[in-house]
């Protein structure tokens, strides 16, 4: 028995001893074979590196030779992984040095490699290259159906630089098809990323193209086209200059010669097209270089083909075996380490969940400290912003009085252009300040909805009319396609309505050029008493990308810093519409695509009215005002700041009124008292008692004397509180002429009471 337990033992140490061996060769060998694969995928990919060096010096021979020893090592070794990659960078290598025909071969062999596996990423390059290719070979429509697809994965993916270059190809595509505007919008849409992004190359692109484009259209067309292309060419030198782009070079030479022509310099017209011709006639010798000597190489390659062919059957029985060999290695490994990793996460486990309940602990302390500083952060920042703006309006007022006194007082030619320029900048100035007022109201919850009766077509022609202007100077067209269905009397707030119009019609104005801005209101349902609208306002400008539509309506944003620089603006006007649609009951929503413009729209409900009472003036008719029945009416002015008295006793003046001046309230009471006066103007900042104090003082003792309050109101103040003091009207600083007589004229005429306390 011992001794059959000996035999047993032994038998087992030597199968033991057998078995360790022959796994141990085994992996050796699936090692072996793996890191041999890797080594030549690595090979592979450090000739495609070094490929990429070399087009970058401009070595396009040397690059096309080590482009076609990579595809053979491919081909070799039946690395499928690596030929989508390949062929890509052969087409665009082709592409680059104008053999478009070969660049178009190598892509059709190229999409045969696209499959669902395909990075989506890899896909949209695939497609956008295939775009471009095809433009050059003059197959238009193929072309476009490929930049399509391309642009539909780079919206999916967000990523904006891959749109950008889409565009860049829809652009040079219009170009070829002599769709010239069509074409500038595109070149227009991508620039701005390009130099966000510093993408030198394109950019220099995108401006050479453009500048083709803008020569053939005219000035009526485009305003100062030709002035635009000198602009788009000249920034595309400097970019040529400083990046060393040969190619690009001659390109500008000979968009500079068309330009020199047109510009009457025949002898610089010339000099550049020489330089054209020069420079075009030595890179396309080195492309013919580099072509040939591709064909060549790749003529030596097609007799290893067949050898390849021969041993492919082979490769695949080796390749099948060895994949059955890497799999039974794989799974152990695997085995080993989910059982490693296992044990090692569950002794983890508890020390993470003690930790996680003291850092949640920890986080809620923060939390409701972090809630606590918002809170208070949100309340100093209302605080700031009543204060600022009111001191901005105080100075500001300064501005606007003086210029509408200089401007009155006949100035010369060249002086009223600089002072129409001063009051198109306070204009400007006091405008920015009403929407951050507008605003803090708005996230203050100080804003109420009002309900009055109103005609909405007739709110919405007022607006197309104030912003005519804006839109002519743009050579943009404005075009109200109305459903007559809808009942002509509407109860709901029209002012309101109006400042969202404004916003959204005012922003597609001036981000759309040479094109059209259509506002269509539609009726989606209604009954006896109620309505339902669909307002939009379409516009074929810039258009906004996919990423910027996320942030658009927040306060101070806008699409991008290139966007504020060319066009100006705060970033408030779509934050204000946002908040206003959410006090009414609706919601702002955005359709829009680079270089194709954009859609703003939304559903709102108004009462039907069954009576009409909308004034026949909502601030837009000329004011009627008789200046003859306020001469010599005695005014009393009360305000504490000296050159604010001087400028309102001057506007005063100048239309033969009598004035007198209180530096404060007690001053204005006692005056009151001494002297007949037939209007008070009174500040309510002052030193001492306020405006409202002393307007208290007055009322006990004249119940009748009309008091117009002519100051800077803040979101602090509530207006009724104004009237309950005793004011007749309240006239903002700074002030239109015309509104500020006009309110004087009907406080006097009419002589409204004020409310009861």
């Amino acid at each position: 028995m011992p001794k059959y337990s000996y035999l047993m033992r032994s038998l087992l140490y030597k199968n033991t001893k057998l078995l360790l061996t022959t796994l141990c060769f085994f992996t050796f060998f699936v090692v072996s074979s793996q890191q041999t694969r890797t080594d030549s995928i690595s090979a592979i990919k450090k000739l495609h590196q070094e490929a990429t060096d070399e087009i970058s010096k401009q070595e396009f021979e040397s690059a096309i030779l080590k482009l076609i020893k990579a595809d053979k090592k491919i081909n070799e070794g039946n690395f499928l992984e690596l030929k989508l990659d390949s062929k890509l960078r052969m087409a665009e290598l082709s592409y680059y040095i104008q053999n478009y025909g070969k660049a178009k071969s190598e892509m059709d062999t190229a999409l045969t490699y696209v499959n669902e596996k395909t990075s989506t990423q890899v896909k949209a390059y695939t497609y956008s290259l295939f775009g471009l290719i095809l433009t050059r070979n003059y197959e238009y429509a193929l072309a476009e159906d490929y930049l399509e697809k391309a642009d539909k994965l780079y919206v999916a993916q967000n990523n904006e630089l891959g749109q950008a270059n889409v565009i860049l190809g829809f652009g040079i595509l219009e170009l070829k098809r002599k769709n010239y505007k069509k074409a500038i919008n595109y070149f227009n849409a991508c620039l701005p990323i390009f130099r966000v992004e510093d993408i030198k190359y394109q950019e220099a692109v995108a401006e050479i193209n453009k500048a083709q484009a803008l020569l053939n259209v005219s000035d009526e067309e485009i305003r100062d086209a030709f002035g635009q292309a000198k602009t788009s060419i000249a920034n595309a030198e400097r970019i040529i200059i400083a990046r060393g782009y040969s190619k690009l070079s001659a390109e500008s030479y000979k968009t500079g010669s068309q330009i020199a022509l047109r510009d009457g310099n025949t002898e610089e017209a010339e000099n550049m097209l020489e330089r054209y011709l020069q420079l075009n006639d030595s890179i396309n010798q080195i492309y013919s270089q580099a072509i040939s000597r591709g064909v060549d190489a790749e003529s030596s390659v097609g007799n290893f083909k067949q050898i390849i062919e021969n041993k492919q059957s082979e490769i695949d029985a080796q390749a099948r075996s060895l994949n059955l060999n890497k799999m039974t290695t794989g799974l152990s490994i695997a085995l080993i380490i989910i059982l490693s990793l296992l044990t090692l996460s569950l002794y983890k486990n508890n020390n993470l969940r003690a930790k996680a309940n003291n850092l949640l602990q920890d986080k809620n302390v923060e939390m409701q400290s972090a809630k606590e500083k918002a809170e208070k952060a949100s309340l100093a920042k209302a605080q700031f912003l009543s204060t600022i703006t009111h001191e901005l309006r105080t100075p500001l007022y300064a501005v606007t009085g003086l210029t509408h006194l200089l401007l009155e007082e006949d100035p010369k030619e060249e002086q009223k252009e600089h002072l129409n320029s001063l009051k198109f900048s306070g204009e400007y100035l006091l405008s920015l300040i009403n929407n951050i007022l507008d605003l803090n109201k708005l996230e203050a919850n100080k804003v109420e909805i009002e309900k009055t009766s109103f005609s909405l077509k007739k709110r919405i022609n007022d607006v197309l009319i104030a912003l005519k202007k804006s839109a002519v100077d743009r050579k943009n067209t404005l075009r109200l396609e109305y459903d007559d269905n809808i009942p002509t009397k509407l109860m709901g707030d029209p002012l309101k309505l109006s400042q969202i119009l404004i916003n959204l019609i005012g922003n597609s104005v001036k981000f759309t050029q040479n094109g059209e801005v259509v506002v269509r209101v539609l009726k989606l349902d209604n009954n006896s008493s109620k309505i339902k609208l669909l307002i939009e306002v379409e516009d074929n400008g810039v258009g906004i990308s996919k990423k910027k539509q996320k942030s658009i309506f927040e306060t101070f944003s806008q699409a991008s810093l290139q966007i504020n620089r060319k066009f100006g603006g705060t970033g408030l006007g779509l934050s204000i519409v946002k908040n206003l649609l959410e006090l009414m009951g609706s919601k702002i929503h955005l359709e829009s695509q680079l270089g194709k413009g954009s859609k703003f729209w939304f559903n709102i409900n108004f009462n039907v009215s069954e009576e009409f009472q909308e004034e026949n003036n909502p601030r837009n008719a000329a004011y009627e005002i008789d200046y003859a029945s306020l001469e010599n009416k005695q005014v009393l002015v009360v305000e504490d700041n000296k050159i604010n008295q001087m400028i309102t006793k001057k506007i005063l003046e100048k239309n033969k009124m009598v004035c007198e001046v209180a530096d404060n309230g007690m001053d204005a009471v006692k005056m009151t008292k001494e002297k007949k006066f037939d209007v008070i103007l009174m500040d309510i900042h002052m030193p001492g008692i306020s405006g409202i104090e002393a307007t208290q003082k007055i009322r006990e003792f004249d119940k009748d004397l009309p008091i117009i309050a002519l100051t800077a109101v803040t979101i602090d103040e509530n207006l009724d509180d104004f009237y309950r003091a005793g004011f007749n009207e309240i006239i903002p600083k700074p002030f239109k002429t015309e509104e500020f007589f006009e309110k004087i004229h009907k406080t006097l005429e009419g002589r409204k009471m004020p409310m009861p306390k």
